[in-house]
């Protein structure tokens, strides 16, 4: 039987693509689902054959509920948890939601509808889980977003260290001789990555003793080619003094290279970029992008392990949380460079 790597390999679309066809997502192109659905129906390919039971099942599956359709990171995780889990003998469900969205509401959604063994959730703000989790009542993970602090106990987490990785990335471009950075990512009164990267961030800054004004030095967008364009020409009519970005995705690091093109800014002879996540696309930028790499492998295997332990536990009712941090390493491309006169 094909599975859904090849239907994505022969139609030329990417994994996350075939699963939002095969789900029904709204977000997809009418040429995307024409090609994708050519492949199923020639192999006769059946997304979920007990689709039509879903509601009247007891239990079905293990969903995952992602965030975004714009995060090349996910993609890839999505992709190997979907083949951790149908290894481990189960169905998978692939949801996907505007990054705007309430996750924990949708899980409630899916619970009423499919009554799965265990969630997911690729992307999360950390505020709709301590006001609205307490009536979901199945084993759930949280990937790439740590949540030890909320002290749930059927809520595990599996994360890299956002607030080190970011102090991490100031001690880089600090010793390339930047003292002007700008940062350029998510609204951190709504985004929990984007707040504890901003956290590291300005804990590293003061710790360099350097000036950061979140008012000239911070812009703020959604997490997209689109966002990381127009915030990184926000922040340079702010101030025009930064000689490097901080990008906190790589999708946002894209558009600050298309910007910057478009105001004639050299990358890495004016102005340096550094971005996040450490996905392959990264690699074919030109100039190719430095990023903190995440381990997807590792944060895929380790989250599916912790949600089966999780169901596991549900069995024999235990409460099972688990909470990891996983490695990350600064990927170096081309996009950084040296100030040549470093100023104290």
């Amino acid at each position: 039987m094909i599975t859904i790597k090849e239907i994505a390999k022969e139609s030329g679309y990417g994994v996350g693509t075939v699963s939002r066809v095969l789900n029904n997502s709204e977000h997809v192109s009418e040429k995307a689902k024409k090609a994708i659905m050519d492949v199923v129906k020639k192999y006769n390919f059946e997304p979920n054959p007990n689709a039509k039971n879903l509601k009247s099942q007891t239990k079905y599956g293990i969903v995952l509920i992602v965030k975004g359709t714009q995060n090349m990171l996910f993609e890839s995780i999505v992709e190997l948890m979907q083949t951790e889990i149908v290894k481990n003998g189960h169905a998978c469900v692939v949801d996907y939601i505007d990054q705007d969205e309430n996750e924990v509401e949708e899980a409630r959604k899916v619970c009423n509808n499919q009554k799965p063994y265990g969630i997911a959730f690729l992307g999360s703000n950390l505020e709709y889980f301590e006001k609205n989790f307490e009536n979901l009542d199945l084993p759930c993970v949280i990937v790439t977003n740590g949540a030890s602090e909320l002290n749930i106990s059927n809520l595990s987490s599996v994360a890299v260290d956002d607030v080190s990785a970011s102090s991490r990335i100031v001690n880089y471009l600090y010793d390339k001789g930047h003292r002007n950075i700008g940062v350029i990512g998510g609204d951190p009164n709504v985004s929990h990555p984007s707040s504890l990267r901003l956290l590291g961030f300005e804990s590293a800054m003061r710790k360099k003793h350097l000036e950061f004004d979140m008012t000239k030095q911070y812009s703020y967008a959604r997490f997209s080619l689109e966002g990381g364009y127009q915030a990184t020409k926000d922040l340079l009519k702010k101030n025009s003094d930064i000689t490097a970005i901080f990008a906190m995705s790589d999708m946002m690091a894209m558009g600050a290279l298309r910007a910057l093109k478009d105001m004639d800014i050299k990358v890495p002879q004016d102005m340096s970029v550094i971005g996040y996540d450490g996905t392959d696309i990264a690699n074919f930028c030109i100039p190719r992008i430095t990023t903190v790499w995440q381990n997807t492998e590792k944060l895929a295997k380790r989250s599916v392990e912790i949600l089966l332990g999780g169901i596991k536990a549900e069995e024999k009712g235990e409460n099972y949380a688990v909470h990891e941090i996983v490695p990350y390493v600064i990927k170096e491309g081309s996009s950084v460079g040296e100030v040549k006169s470093k100023k104290k």
